[in-house]
């Protein structure tokens, strides 16, 4: 059995190590023009070093590449996301445009990967039908987080939860894209400003209420 478990664990970590090697060379592939569309298997697998039937033996084709890819995107900046709640340690307006700032960086650092996710999306069902469930866990997060702020007290009761979310998430996910694939721009400029829609967006009418 132990043996069984220490197989196990080195194929994963095969999988693992390879799937950081193809990101990197897709990214360098990507950063010197060519659109994901226009990359071969054949391509991927020269530059990552390995065999086209290697390539084979851990994913489908390169749209299963992708879809990998972005999974592993979005969970890391769903980790810096879900890790800002609006009270204690952290939290606040500033807190969150700390958060809105390293969720910008994380994407500027792999805006090539983020540009072709959403060309490929554009085309291929399942690529935008996986972006989009990892759209919706972010839209899960911030509806948990007004629920338990209006249960405080602390958000208006009028704000209707899952549209709200929808709007921060998807709004804000637009800006982002825009921001990390076609632009120098400032960041951390950025990060206030969406920062500033969210807290007064949903917060500001129950702070004047209550100094009313």
């Amino acid at each position: 059995m132990a043996s069984t478990t220490r197989r196990r664990s080195s194929a994963a970590d095969r999988r693992s190590a390879l799937e950081r090697r193809i990101l990197s060379v897709i990214e360098e592939l990507l950063s010197g023009g060519v659109t994901y569309t226009e990359l071969s298997v054949e391509q991927i697998a020269h530059a990552a070093g390995i065999s086209r039937s290697t390539f084979y033996l851990y994913f489908r084709d390169k749209v299963d590449v992708l879809l990998r890819l972005s999974g592993s995107l979005k969970t890391e900046s769903h980790a810096i996301a879900s890790s800002w709640r609006p009270c204690g340690p952290g939290g606040g307006l500033d807190g969150l445009a700390r958060t809105y700032e390293l969720i910008l960086r994380h994407y500027r650092k792999h805006a090539a990967l983020l540009s072709a996710i959403n060309e490929v999306a554009a085309y291929d069902p399942a690529v935008r039908e996986a972006w989009t469930a990892d759209q919706d866990r972010f839209v899960d997060h911030v509806v948990t987080v007004l629920k338990e702020e209006q249960q405080a007290g602390r958000t208006p009761a009028d704000i209707d939860p899952e549209l709200a979310a929808r709007v921060i998430v998807q709004g804000g996910g637009q800006v982002i894209a825009q921001q990390v694939s076609g632009s120098d721009g400032d960041d951390a400029a950025l990060a206030r400003e969406l920062a500033n829609g969210y807290w007064y967006g949903v917060y500001r009418r129950s702070h004047e209420a209550a100094a009313g």
